[in-house]
């Protein structure tokens, strides 16, 4: 059972979590009809549903999605190997890791998933800080670079065209919001599969994981090809 979510389109997002939901309210699977992770799904599965269903998008409001998501992939990324070196003590530059992921916790961890107003301004704090001599240091010694450079790209590009839209588009809010709510469903999914998954070996679940790891194999054949067999997102 494994996919990339931030891969999928608004269309077959909405499609997998239709399909989740359905299928473990069957009779069959009365073991997760209380289950929090689920009824995490289907509370935020349906205020997603009736944002997009309004089809708000116009103009530029799929080129501040994607510029969002230029910012998101370089951000996780950078906190990803931050991690990996801060937790392994056979690193040269675990106590860097530290210090650079400290800098992070300080502005958000999660603040890809901030609404976007939000996200610009502590992204904005967060590279000032990582710019000051002291920091830029110890990323050039890890060679993070060219990542910190791409997200320093990604901001400015997001912000630019953020205010321009802002400017002439009074749907930015909705825009803003179904966006957030993107993310927040595609962790409720994510959280729950999770648990179906190490949960496949006791009684009844085995069948819910076979139903729900065909629905995921869907999803992943409906992306183009060149996106599929990622690690799960």
């Amino acid at each position: 059972m494994t996919i990339s979510f931030t891969s999928l389109s608004t269309k077959d997002l909405a499609t997998l979590s239709q399909r989740t939901i359905v299928t473990s309210d069957e009779p069959a699977f009365s073991m997760v009809r209380d289950n929090p992770l689920l009824a995490a799904v289907k509370t935020v599965y349906n205020e997603y549903d009736g944002v997009y269903a309004k089809k708000f998008y116009t103009g530029k409001g799929d080129q501040l999605v994607d510029a969002d998501d230029e910012r998101d992939n370089p951000f996780a990324g950078l906190k990803s190997i931050l991690i990996g070196h801060a937790k392994a003590k056979s690193s040269p530059f675990q106590q860097d890791a530290k210090d650079l992921y400290a800098i992070i916790e300080k502005y958000g961890i999660d603040l890809d998933r901030y609404k976007w107003a939000e996200e610009t301004a502590q992204l904005k704090k967060l590279i000032e800080e990582l710019d000051k001599p002291e920091n830029m240091m110890k990323i050039d010694r890890m060679q993070l670079r060219p990542i910190v450079d791409h997200l320093k790209e990604a901001q400015s590009k997001f912000e630019q065209l953020f205010n321009e839209i802002a400017g002439e588009n009074s749907e930015l809010h909705m825009m803003e919001s179904a966006s957030s709510m993107r993310k927040t469903l595609e962790s409720a999914l994510r959280n729950y599969l999770n648990v179906v998954k190490a949960m496949k070996s006791q009684p009844g679940w085995k069948e819910l994981y076979a139903k729900l790891d065909e629905m995921v194999k869907a999803a992943n054949n409906s992306r183009p090809t060149s996106q599929k067999d990622t690690p799960t997102k």
